[in-house]
């Protein structure tokens, strides 16, 4: 590495943290109910006002945990009802100047799933898939309200650790359009502006066709009459050679949607390629920002969290915690790539691994993304990890299953930290004899019930949906690569899904039913099964007294419980994953030096 991809990896740190910090003091007085910071209520406040009453919603009538739940869960559903219909009707509907027709129902199903979870997994291409309106109306509407709704969830969580004696974690809808109305809407608006301001589209016009500077040539595959591949007598498929001289650039209202995608840690692309595509991030600037917005909210997360329990340090112990946790992760990252792979060195090839990755970005930036993208729910990419050394894949791949509490998703990392927390505080009263006891809540048996449902559930999915891919007709036949490799693949795609994040290892072709249904299966379970435990451990909590600190109350604002807690998310991990990552990327590790 050079002096230059250091400073830009402390650069990033730094930035992250200098924005996250007020950023994160401004959500707190929102959820507080105080949103006039810098005038931010006097622009966004009749909005506001607005969508209450078109709700009918009494924005200040408050509900338990489960009435908050339901209401959750409705919003949500319709959600995915309206995003469904909306693709498999796109084709008589205006806004579709490329023409795009009614998307599969299988297809359709999975993509209403994934941007309803804030997951945007996406087993389609965008501008060859998806018109205007669907683009717009569907998925981008999805990616504000499927962020604000885990924001949400983690503002009642925090309310049931502050409150005492009630059954009341606040409303709902007034979360939901606070969240999306005074965060969310303010900060996708200016980095949209910024993007269209360094290149990228914003606009309803036609696709362009364009003559290319250079006339080339391309292998048309060859069909029969019933739209069968033909093939050779060796079984390959047959082609004819056509000649190129034209190109159809797809344009569309491409920035609004990639401004969100980054900030709510949604991470579907407007385009095929997502952010490798030079329209989706086409400069060095906006690669630094988009980057930055991916762990923006839900670093600044830990700040709220601090400044709602009237305890800044916990939520520096929490911010400490994740950020020692992404910086071993990006360090072995950026160190795998730069090394590159010892079998091209040994035919005399020396250098990094560029393979898969854009030249003009280079490793450190693609390692970057990769590492922020999956410790967040986040997915985009602007580099091919199924082109990563092994060690530089399963990076991403662990950051998935640590359950994406790095940072993590909007709202959704900092509930599943705070699941940690509760497992470690409840470990460390064990090993001391003492009742656990945080933030002057006891910790009790049905908040460890609620707690290991969240950290179990996504890998219950995750290994599961992977045996079931690997050992079945159906999951087999769309692996295009052999051995560890391809378990890789199937490994990464049911973690990513289960964890609700969206990236892949792209050898494995998902869409088709199998996958479609079965990773959208993992993809809600993996969403909701830990949002309804987290209101439950908040409606549990809000109805606890306050216990005085005493001098065996634990500080969970120490640098040794930043450790402690570091230590038990890592064991945790190791002993769920370990034995599904010895078969994929530490099997293939070892096979690049087998003589």
């Amino acid at each position: 590495m050079t002096s230059a991809d250091w400073a830009q990896l402390v650069l990033y740190l730094a930035v992250l943290a200098a924005l996250a910090y007020p950023l994160g003091v401004y959500m707190a007085r929102v959820y507080e109910g105080n949103a006039g910071v810098a005038g931010v209520e006097k622009v966004f406040g009749p909005l506001e006002r607005l969508i209450y009453r078109l709700l009918g919603v009494d924005p200040k009538q408050e509900m338990n945990w489960k009435q908050y739940g339901v209401a959750m869960l409705l919003f949500n559903m319709a959600g995915f009802f309206a995003v469904y219909l909306l693709q498999r009707i796109q084709g008589v509907l205006p806004l579709n100047p490329a023409g795009q027709s009614a998307v599969a129902p299988d297809s359709a199903f999975n993509t209403a799933v994934s941007f309803v979870t804030n997951t945007n997994w996406q087993g389609y291409g965008g501008e060859s898939t998806m018109s205007y309106l669907t683009q717009t109306l569907a998925l981008t509407v999805q990616n504000f309200v499927s962020a604000a709704t885990g924001m949400a969830v983690l503002a009642a969580l925090i309310r049931g650790l502050i409150r005492r004696q009630t059954d009341s974690l606040g409303n709902y809808w007034t979360d939901l359009t606070r969240t999306t109305v005074y965060i969310l809407l303010p900060l996708a608006f200016v980095l949209a502006l910024v993007l269209v301001a360094e290149g990228t589209p914003q606009n309803l016009s036609p696709y362009q066709t364009v003559p290319l500077l250079q006339e080339t040539t391309y292998d048309n595959p060859l069909k029969d009459k019933d739209g069968n591949p033909l093939k050779d007598e060796k079984g390959n498929p047959r082609t004819e050679t056509l000649p190129l001289k034209e190109q159809t650039i797809a344009l569309g209202p491409a920035a609004s949607q990639i401004a969100i995608k980054q900030l709510g840690t949604n991470g579907g692309g407007f385009f095929n390629v997502n952010s490798a595509h030079p329209y989706e991030n086409p400069t060095p600037l906006t690669n630094f920002l988009e980057t930055i917005a991916i762990l923006l909210i839900g670093a600044g997360l830990c700040f709220t969290f601090g400044e709602m329990v009237k305890d800044r340090r916990q939520g520096w112990a929490i911010f400490a915690a994740m950020t020692l946790i992404f910086v071993v992760a990006l360090g072995v990252c950026v160190w795998a790539e730069q090394a590159g792979n010892p079998r091209i060195r040994q035919l005399g090839v020396v250098g990094a691994n560029m393979e898969g990755k854009e030249t003009r970005l280079g490793i450190t930036n693609s390692a970057l993304w990769a590492t922020a993208t999956t410790s967040a729910s986040n997915g985009s990419v602007n580099s091919m990890h199924d082109s990563f050394t092994p060690l530089g894949g399963l990076v991403p791949l662990l950051m998935l299953q640590l359950g994406e509490v790095v940072y993590g998703g909007v709202g959704s990392g900092l509930y599943g930290m705070l699941a940690y927390v509760i497992v470690a505080v409840f470990v460390a009263g064990l090993m001391v004899g003492r009742t656990p006891e945080y933030l002057g809540k006891k910790i009790e048996s049905y908040e460890m019930k609620m707690a290991s449902i969240m950290l179990l559930i996504p890998a219950v999915l995750l290994l599961t949906g992977t045996a079931i891919g690997v050992t079945t007709e159906a999951g087999k036949s769309s692996m295009n690569n052999p051995g560890a490799h391809g378990f890789s693949e199937v490994l990464y795609a049911f973690t990513s899904a289960s964890n609700n994040n969206g990236s892949a290892f792209a050898g494995l072709n998902a869409n088709t039913f199998f996958y479609n249904l079965l990773l959208g299966l993992c993809m809600f379970v993996g969403r909701y099964w830990l949002a309804i435990p987290a209101l439950a451990i908040a409606g549990s909590l809000a109805r606890k007294k306050i216990v005085p600190a005493s001098a065996g109350t634990l500080s969970t604002h120490t640098p040794l419980f930043v450790l402690f807690l570091v230590a038990v998310i890592i064991i945790f991990a190791a002993l769920l994953h370990f034995p599904a990552l010895a078969l994929g990327p530490i099997v293939e590790h070892l096979q690049l030096y087998a003589h």
